[in-house]
């Protein structure tokens, strides 16, 4: 029988064991935050396919969006139990390697402006998932040439017990936000915000400013320079005739701007009229429930006569119910013809904006005077509503 040997205790191994446990932490909290929000890396991954001109790829987004969440969370919990660790060391350094490629690519294209890497709640700029990247591919380098030092923390029994349970517990937590809700909503529309002030251009903030560049070049000299068309202007090099236009000019960004709100693009509009009830459903002073109907193609159907008994109570007292629908006309009203909700009153609104607003489709949210107030996935639908008071509405569940 062959003894196994641990490998010698020195510096080295006591280096690669802690960045052994920090990367198998960051991989399990990276997951986890996705994990919380699926549908939000899906987003991102269909952005990279249509920046890349893979448009049909789009509609596998979300399987994709499970699985490396799912593999990220796993990969993390085998590298703290040094499960199977030549492999899986392995497969990190590869997923390394294609991060930090996507990453690269969105700082140096500058087509994509946040890469997603832990969701929606700690949104990182394109430049910092990159030096990220770059020092976890680095991190991943140095487990893979140390993994002879690594050795199993429990029997083999025990640790595809846990990792059995990892598994399980990555694919489960995924499917319970995909139908139902994220647990953290990190999003401009989450609980207690005001969506009409999150419209709003942020005080003080200015916009993104760009300058034309000229290429010029000396014909006596040889010398060139890059100079903005206002300096090109303002110097009168325009008027010495030893300096010529190499090219055509670029427009470049020279500051970023600050003056994007959190919410854009929200608009309630009417289908028949093609009027805009933006500020008219926002600015009113009393309690509306908004239904949000991504698609009705694919929109889930449960719990619709939950719904219909809703909005019943919902005439009787007084509260708004509208119906904010992106899809065709037709596809809406056969949608609502279906399931019995032809008599209330719908609006169309940007697809991306309803995506944000309810990541379900469909899905049910509550707002007061444009502060959301409470929001619901098609299996959660509120049964009913009292007054508590004059001016409050306390929701039953």
């Amino acid at each position: 029988m062959t003894a196994i040997h641990s490998p010698q205790r020195n510096f080295w191994f006591y280096f690669l064991q802690s960045i052994r446990v920090f990367v198998g932490i960051l991989f399990i909290f990276s997951g986890l935050i996705k994990a919380n929000d699926p549908s939000g890396l899906a987003y991102k991954m269909q952005e990279y396919f249509e920046v890349w001109g893979m448009a049909g790829w789009s509609s596998y987004s979300l399987t994709f969006s499970v699985l490396m969440i799912a593999f990220e969370i796993v990969a993390g919990v085998a590298l703290l139990l040094g499960y199977f660790y030549r492999l899986v060391s392995f497969l990190l350094f590869l997923l390394m390697v294609f991060f930090t490629y996507l990453t690269a690519y969105a700082v140096f294209s500058g087509k994509i402006k946040e890469c997603g890497c832990f969701g929606d709640c700690i949104p990182l700029q394109a430049k910092q998932s990159f030096y990220k990247d770059l020092i976890l591919l680095v991190l991943s380098i140095i487990l893979l040439l140390g993994r002879k030092q690594i050795l199993p923390l429990f029997k083999r029994k025990t640790n595809t017990f846990l990792i059995i349970l990892s598994v399980l517990f990555s694919f489960g937590i995924q499917w319970w936000t995909l139908n139902h809700l994220p647990f953290f909503d990190c999003l401009p529309f989450k609980q207690g915000n005001n969506i009409w002030e999150k419209m709003q251009k942020p005080e003080g903030s200015y916009p993104d400013e760009f300058a034309t560049i000229y290429k010029m070049e000396n014909i006596a000299t040889k010398e060139t320079k890059e100079i903005t068309d206002q300096e090109y202007l303002d110097s009168g090099i325009w008027e010495d005739t030893t300096w010529v236009i190499q090219g055509e000019p670029v427009t470049k960004l020279i500051k970023k701007g600050n003056d994007t709100p959190p919410i854009e693009d929200f608009q309630v509009i009417g289908p028949e009229d093609g009027e805009d009830y933006t500020k008219a459903l926002l600015k009113e002073p009393g309690y509306n429930f908004v239904f949000f109907l991504r698609d009705p193609l694919t929109a889930k159907e449960n719990n619709m006569a939950d719904l219909r008994e809703l909005i019943e109570k919902c005439n009787k007292n007084n509260v708004g119910f509208f119906i904010l629908a992106s899809g065709s006309k037709d596809d809406t009203e056969d949608f609502l013809k279906r399931n019995k909700l032809e008599e209330v009153a719908y609006f169309t609104v940007d697809a991306t904006a309803s995506k944000t607003a309810m990541r379900t489709n469909p899905g049910l949210m509550l707002i007061k005077a444009g502060t959301v107030k409470g929001k619901w996935s098609y299996l959660d639908y509120p049964k009913s509503f009292k007054w508590s008071t004059p001016e409050h509405l306390e929701i039953i569940k």
